[in-house]
């Protein structure tokens, strides 16, 4: 790990892998090897004893499906899980499209699905984005609620926003600086900047993918997210090169080593370039 920053404790196994998966394997094939897998979080500090539970964890979830060759492991992901890594990827490497209206459920049901919230007795409401699941009931698009300045007192009691600021507190403690950081400092080694890197996606992931995304008018005061993710699109871009290198030399399915680019590769930095220059 770079000594740019210092991480007093690993992450947690299973959502760590889930980066990986996410961030380097998926938009390469989906499939690694587990020897790769161990490799790359032993340079987070999580044993490979608790690499092996947490994809045991993986596969009992229908996430990772395992196929041995000879004496070596591979780890592919399900389809299931590759819809819900392309779905993820939208939020991280896509630039945030804001909701402008709420779509209201005039008959809700019982069970919502993610991104709505019980507003009254069968009445749901949920930010206007085309990734807002549906849901069953007449559903009315695009409205603009009154009362700007009562809106976000209002929207914080049906969304619970203090974990998700706290989620985005721990990360702009951690990042905030790096980019310049990294401008000053000799070029890191493949290695440490895919480390860093992983390191970068999974604590942003654990807070953009919780955050439910809603219209400005909503937000509490002082909401961090737009500086959180300035701070990621600028410190990805700029370990991208070398931590793409390293994946290329290091990372490993049954056919060998991964690539380092991809087509889906290069359209995540060509969007995240696009975002930094706006």
């Amino acid at each position: 790990m770079s000594t740019l920053l210092h991480f007093p404790t690993p992450p947690r196994a299973t959502g760590f892998i889930v980066t990986i998966y996410g961030d380097a394997v998926e938009p390469r094939g989906g499939v690694l090897w587990m020897g790769t897998l161990v490799e790359a979080c032993a340079e987070q500090g999580i044993s490979e004893s608790l690499v092996r539970t947490a994809v045991s964890r993986l596969v009992t979830a229908g996430k990772l499906v395992g196929e041995r060759i000879g004496r070596k492991s591979y780890y592919r992901l399900t389809e299931a899980a590759r819809s819900e890594f392309q779905e993820a990827a939208r939020v991280l490497y896509l630039p945030p499209v804001e909701p402008t209206g709420w779509r209201v459920c005039l008959k809700a049901p019982a069970h919502l699905p993610a991104g709505w919230v019980a507003f009254g007795e069968g009445v749901a409401v949920a930010p206007d984005r085309q990734d807002v699941a549906p849901v069953s009931g007449p559903v009315l698009s695009g409205f603009v609620l009154s009362g700007a300045e009562e809106l976000a007192g209002v929207m914080a009691q049906h969304w619970d926003f203090a974990p998700i600021m706290a989620r985005y507190d721990i990360f702009l403690e951690m990042f905030s600086g790096l980019s310049d950081k990294l401008a000053q400092k000799a070029p890191l080694s493949g290695a440490a900047a895919l480390a860093l890197r992983l390191r970068l996606v999974h604590h942003y992931r654990l807070a953009a993918l919780a955050d439910p995304r809603l219209p400005k008018s909503a937000w509490p005061a002082n909401w961090p997210a737009p500086e959180a993710r300035r701070i990621f699109v600028e410190s990805y871009l700029a370990l991208a090169e070398a931590a793409d290198r390293h994946i290329g030399r290091s990372f490993h399915d049954s056919e060998g080593t991964l690539p380092d680019e991809t087509p889906a590769t290069r359209q995540r930095l060509s969007s995240l370039t696009a975002e930094a220059g706006r």
